[in-house]
């Protein structure tokens, strides 16, 4: 595979040899070759094009996840996004939750089943039914690999279906504690708890990165915090602690937080370490924790893949989903 990532010098040339591996039987192989196809981008666009019409048929497969990959929506004809729909179709009639586990995990989480509400509400668009593995888009755009604009990691959204009676929000565009959102996240989550009562956004690392919260209660913000080791979060510190805080800090026996008290380096060490899952702890708390999530989770409806107002201005992103 090496070798097939280094045959670059001749594209037109490479790519009609690397072409037959688009169909191999080994899926390391194949993969290989879809993103060496990526890899050459643009160009080659126009023979995986023919090669979705005319075959040779083990390629075309392949050849659809390498057009996904290099444009998206953008490179790929409305018989091939018309057959996507319809495949996803069929994976969401048996399709079940699965707990919400990515690398760096962001959502909003509102307390209804209004779906569409809560999609109009934040102005999302282009919505396209999809089943749970929706989610893994959100977790390849966080990794910031669409590196032409540092916001297109921000260009789309997973809608999870009702769950225990919550509609989850899921991607980097629901960070609470990123520069380029934080207000934006702040007063969507007003808006939100103003027609629903309450709205939360979640930042969380399953790398032990940290975590941030943000919780909003009819129409107002009640607390936002963060915890990123060895970073100072204080401008994004708003309002009391939480009930749940204070829970937390008597059941490891360490002191009530308070705005004059400092801990000690040995509570402030047990105290961080608790912090670093606040995120999925305090929305278990509150409502409904995602990495919980399962198929004995209550369900009704189907999830959707929505375009932001990034995602509305400059495309849909490219990539194709994990299953």
């Amino acid at each position: 595979m090496t070798a097939i990532s280094r045959w670059s010098n001749d594209v037109p040339t490479a790519a009609r040899q690397v072409l037959p591996l688009l169909g191999d039987r080994d899926t390391k192989v194949r993969q290989a070759a879809v993103q060496t196809f990526a890899s050459w981008g643009t160009s080659v666009v126009p023979l995986l094009q023919v090669v979705r019409v005319d075959g040779p048929g083990a390629a075309r497969a392949g050849a659809l996840e390498a057009l996904a990959e290099i444009g998206g929506e953008a490179v790929i004809s409305a018989r091939d996004i018309a057959a996507l729909e319809r495949l996803a179709r069929i994976e969401i009639a048996g399709d079940r939750p699965v707990p919400l586990s990515c690398c760096f995990l962001s959502w909003i989480a509102v307390p209804t089943g209004d779906q569409a509400g809560v999609m109009e509400m934040l102005g999302l668009s282009q919505p396209h039914p999809v089943p749970f593995s929706g989610v893994y888009a959100a977790d390849i755009d966080s990794h910031g690999g669409l590196d032409a604009d540092p916001l297109d990691v921000y260009r789309r959204v997973f809608v999870t279906p009702e769950l225990a009676g919550w509609t989850l929000v899921v991607g980097s565009w629901c960070d609470p504690s990123a520069t380029e959102r934080q207000n934006e996240v702040l007063e969507a989550c007003e808006r939100l708890s103003t027609r629903f009562g309450r709205a939360q956004a979640y930042w969380w690392s399953a790398s032990q990165d940290g975590s941030a919260v943000l919780t909003a209660e009819d129409g107002v913000v009640v607390r936002r915090f963060g915890y990123f080791p060895g970073e100072d979060v204080q401008h994004l510190e708003l309002g009391e602690p939480l009930a749940y805080e204070q829970q937390r800090r008597a059941a490891l026996g360490l002191p009530a937080l308070a705005a004059d008290r400092v801990d000690t380096e040995e509570d402030a060490d047990e105290w961080r370490w608790e912090l670093l899952d606040l995120a999925p702890n305090l929305a278990g708390a509150l409502g409904l924790n995602p990495l919980s999530i399962d198929a004995s989770t209550p369900t009704r409806g189907i999830g959707k893949l929505a375009l932001t107002e990034y995602g509305h201005r400059l495309g849909a992103p490219p990539g194709a989903l994990r299953r």
